[in-house]
């Protein structure tokens, strides 16, 4: 059995910081796909250029994604590609445990 550290409980601690915003867990989940620019993730989530800047300012505080200049383009990708994997896996699990979470009619785990 692998020995729990403070360093294992912060860092789910910030995991679980950066999902607890609709926001940037849709940031998260966008970003599984493939890397992206802050104006690309603001018209594919349907919200203002400065909350997407302002949810992947935490997002880079949490360590979840790193950003890399291109010309005058930044682009965001998950900071570890296990992220995505590990981020499929827990939306599965919510499925497994409430089927009806995310059902067309809408979440139901609020």
């Amino acid at each position: 059995m692998t020995t729990v550290t403070s360093t294992h409980v912060s860092a789910l601690t910030r995991l679980g910081h950066a999902l607890s915003e609709g926001v940037r867990t849709r940031i998260l989940l966008s970003l599984r796909e493939a890397p992206a620019r802050p104006s690309d993730l603001a018209d594919a989530l349907g919200v203002s250029k400065q909350v997407v800047s302002n949810q992947l300012a935490c997002l880079r505080g949490c360590g979840l994604v790193a950003s890399a200049r291109e010309g005058r383009s930044t682009w965001y990708r998950l900071a570890d590609p296990r992220l995505g994997g590990a981020l499929g896996d827990l939306l599965g699990l919510v499925v497994a445990v409430d089927p009806d979470c995310c059902s067309p009619e809408g979440c139901t785990c609020a």
